[in-house]
């Protein structure tokens, strides 16, 4: 029998860590990303230890960069002939503007359009798997928010805007467009039998908000939070259990589907966003 492949971004802690440790520890082949170095490396040793033997490769790339992007993409080929599972989980809130030496707003980059990058160049890797597999097999799950809930819409005329940052607004924005990415994707997919789907953890007791400002890290340890294990259950779940299997293109909460904000049921504005993260893509000098 061929062995399971998962590629899972942002698998250095919290989440992602625990979701490459479940499927590691299932018998996947799991190519696990991570930005940071010593993260990383502690990240790697845990899922090779939960592995008993499987295989695990790790690799180190901060998905903000869109070059580092495409060299993981390039890194995962080499690695795999082929994707049965993509969990683009990465993603970060910030307590202050930056510019990407690429000219992006490290924010949405590495929220959205570096993930949007990386799905992309793996696509064949993904149809290559389903072409022999059963339908709604092969699956991409993006790690979203319910902060891509209480924006009323991206702002269209400055998605990364440059002319008024603010901190809540930029990750709202970046959560919304994982919806929205997994919508557009969900369509373009389904004549292959590709499943996607979006998903809202819930708030998770991890150092996912040491990066943000002191108010803003305040007000999120006022909510109820769950472990890390316990909210990677849902990215587990939707990767390898029968029914999500069944649908594509849905907003998940744990393991219920949940209305998403509106715009994300907009196909106009959906293939707006799919428009727009391509041209700011192409901005960017090779």
């Amino acid at each position: 029998m061929t062995t399971s492949v998962a590629v899972i971004t942002g698998a250095s802690s919290g989440i992602g860590k625990e979701t490459a440790k479940a499927l590691a520890s299932r018998g996947w082949h799991v190519i696990a990303l991570g930005r940071d170095p010593d993260r990383t490396t502690a990240a790697e040793a845990e899922i090779r230890a939960a592995a008993a033997g499987g295989q695990v490769d790790m690799i180190r790339a901060d998905l903000s960069r869109i070059a580092q992007a495409n060299q993981a993409a390039d890194r995962i080929a080499e690695l795999a002939p082929r994707i049965d599972v993509l969990i683009n989980n990465a993603g970060g809130m910030a307590s202050k503007q930056i510019i990407t030496p690429e000219g992006l707003d490290e924010n949405f980059a590495g929220n959205h359009l570096g993930p949007f990058t990386l799905t992309n160049r793996l696509l064949p890797l993904l149809r290559r798997s389903a072409a022999s597999a059963l339908p709604g097999r092969v699956r991409i799950i993006n790690t979203s928010s319910d902060g891509g809930e209480m924006i009323p819409d991206l702002n269209w005329d400055d998605l990364q805007l440059a002319d008024n940052w603010i901190a809540g607004r930029a990750y709202c924005q970046g959560k919304l467009a994982n919806v929205m990415h997994a919508r557009a994707l969900a369509a373009r997919l389904a004549n292959d039998g590709i499943v996607v789907h979006a998903v809202h953890p819930g708030t998770v007791d991890t150092n996912f908000i040491t990066h943000t400002d002191a108010s803003t890290q305040a007000h999120i340890r006022t909510r109820p939070s769950i472990s890390a294990k316990a909210g990677a259950e849902a990215l587990i779940w939707l990767a390898t259990d029968e029914e999500p299997g069944r649908t594509s293109g849905l907003y998940f909460h744990k393991q219920q589907v949940m209305p998403p904000n509106p715009v994300a049921l907009d196909d106009d504005a959906v293939e707006r966003l799919w428009r727009e993260s391509e041209r700011l893509i192409a901005s960017v000098s090779p």
